[in-house]
């Protein structure tokens, strides 16, 4: 089986693809691949992992053109086809016509959108700060209880809903709109925005969506719905988007 890894060195010099060879064995992770590769191979190859256990989404890549957690993603499922999804044009993939045979081939890419430091290892300086734009903080309605302030279960469910997003950018890699519009708070920040928006122990005065009320906010995003379709904690940023805006046109109409 072989694996072709997309190459560079400090300050994008000398970009180019590597392919190896290796044995896949059942359950293998593409994680697992690029530790074996760095140390049978190649111990120069960088990419990033942490936890290993699709938590901490640190390993997040493109494999096959789709951006993944590469330590949940496993080779065989990928030969066979049984990872494949369908995306809208992610527009600035890099290289993105490095030809590649999806049934005898791992192609392993650093994320869009963000520039590359070395190899897979991308630098996420821009999405964070489009992050910390939302104030991703809990703003209490009043004086904090002594207590804990309880939830009705349905509201539960509806914040956990959002607050899964482990933050490994696969959503913000995987919109084209991110791709030509570099303002664009992009979905992770939004759906973590309307993750406090619908909190009920939050103000409720509505001010949280009008932070994003603004051209690089909500009103940027067009539907694309990759953000879902990547996103491996099954988090709907389309979905808190479009009730974002709806609820702005029904205030904006009184």
């Amino acid at each position: 089986m072989r694996v072709k890894i997309f190459r560079s060195g400090d300050e994008q010099k000398n970009e180019r693809y590597d392919t190896f060879e290796i044995d896949s064995t059942p359950g293998m992770t593409v994680l697992s691949a690029l530790f074996e590769i760095h140390e049978k191979f190649d111990e120069s190859l960088a990419f990033r992992y942490s936890c290993r256990g699709a938590v901490c989404g640190t390993c997040a890549m493109l494999i096959n053109r789709v951006p993944r957690l590469a330590c949940r993603t496993q080779i065989e499922k990928l030969l066979k086809g049984e990872e494949a999804v369908h995306l809208a044009p992610i527009v600035d993939v890099k290289n993105s016509k490095e030809p590649w045979n999806p049934e005898e081939e791992v192609l392993i890419e650093p994320m869009p959108h963000m520039p590359v430091i070395r190899d897979l290892i991308v630098d996420m300086t821009h999405f964070f700060e489009c992050y910390r734009q939302t104030e991703p903080v809990f703003k209490p309605a009043g004086p904090l209880s002594e207590k804990e302030l309880h939830m009705d279960q349905l509201d539960v469910e509806a914040v956990e809903m959002y607050a899964n997003c482990i933050l490994c950018g696969a959503c913000f890699a995987a919109c084209p709109v991110n791709a030509k519009n570099p303002v664009y708070w992009g979905p992770a920040a939004l759906a973590k925005l309307y993750r406090f928006h619908i909190d009920p122990r939050e103000t409720g005065d509505g001010s949280r969506l009008s932070t994003a009320d603004v051209p690089e906010g909500w009103w940027s995003c067009e539907f694309h719905l990759n953000c879902t379709r990547v996103c491996p904690k099954g988090v709907p940023p389309s979905t808190a988007i479009g009730k974002a805006k709806l609820e702005l046109e029904r205030r904006k109409k009184k």
